[in-house]
């Protein structure tokens, strides 16, 4: 049976980001994580950050057969059409590609990310072309843990300053592996990654083989309880971050996120939309912690949080 692919195309105005996360995120799901995220007037700023600004377009390939490719655009345009409920969404635009056209058509949109002053995230088929950065590479799948959401960029900047060489670093809700293992490269010791989601534990452990940080790395299935059940190689750290959303960030401070800090430690919060920040602060400020640093790209946020002792 020949295996078909189902382009599903959606143009977002820049105003849009929810949308466009929640389309993504439902998109991901038919796609085995074949989602991509592309901006229209990429931005490059005076550091040779890329900034990404303007309207996005969110691509997912999903596979199908001649049998079912008619019933899974309907299913795909019934699913997309419960979220315009919800939100406006954009009309989807659906394209079929063969066997061998798919992947060209996939690829074709990634490019090596300069994040920071010291790392480069490249697609695993890319080689790095500049000697400046530490190269990250990542086998596309969902727009977080590729670089290309701000989010994830926002977190590696933030492991730029925060990582601790030869000291521990924790990544609740891991995903693709991308944050330990740059933390990893950035001389993290042993940086140790969960996730509530089997396949992302083991398309993490194959990142980590693949930048060559495998014996210093640790992946496994979980969350915050089952670290502080010591089910993890390390169970606090000077550096923990979670790169989720802003409801889960809050359920998860109130399950103990906090705890898996040394007293030195910082955590790291991202995946946050501005206007659902306060969820985070207000569960942070429950907690005992103390914001040292928000910084932002676009409508995205990402909270630096230390744990408040006597003398602060």
């Amino acid at each position: 049976m020949s295996t078909l692919w189902l382009e599903v195309t959606l143009p977002f105005e820049e105003e849009d980001g929810e949308a466009a996360e929640a389309a993504a995120q439902v998109l991901a799901r038919w796609s085995q994580g074949r989602v991509v995220w592309s901006y229209e007037q990429p931005r490059v700023d005076a550091t040779n950050r890329v900034r990404e600004r303007g309207p996005v377009t969110v691509r997912a390939y999903i596979p199908v057969t001649p049998e079912n490719l008619e019933s899974t655009r309907r299913q795909v345009a019934e699913a997309l059409w419960h979220l315009h409920v919800i939100r406006p969404m954009p009309e989807p635009r659906f394209r079929v590609l063969q066997d061998e056209d798919w992947l060209q058509a996939w690829k074709r949109f990634y490019r090596p990310i300069r994040v920071g002053h010291r790392l480069l995230v490249l697609p695993a088929w890319m080689s790095s072309d500049d000697p400046e950065r530490i190269p990250i590479f990542i086998e596309p799948g969902t727009a977080f843990g590729t670089g290309m959401h701000p989010s994830t960029r926002l977190c590696l900047e933030a492991l730029e300053t925060w990582v601790q060489p030869q000291r521990p670093l924790l990544d609740v809700g891991c995903g693709s592996g991308i944050l330990a293992i740059a933390g990893a490269k950035l001389g993290a010791r042993p940086a140790v990654g969960v996730d509530i989601e089997p396949e992302a534990i083991e398309e993490a452990r194959k990142n980590a083989v693949r930048n060559q940080v495998g014996a210093v790395t640790s992946f496994l299935v979980g969350s915050v309880p089952e670290i502080l059940a010591g089910k993890a190689p390390v169970r606090r750290a000077p550096v923990v971050v979670a790169n989720i959303f802003a409801d889960v960030l809050a359920d998860l401070l109130g399950q103990g996120l906090a705890r898996l800090l040394t007293p030195d430690g910082v955590l790291i919060l991202s995946g946050i939309l501005e206007d659902k920040a306060h969820l985070v602060q207000q569960a942070a400020a429950r907690q005992g912690l103390r914001l040292v640093r928000r910084t932002q790209e676009g409508e995205w946020v990402c909270l630096h949080y230390k744990i408040v002792t006597p003398s602060s």
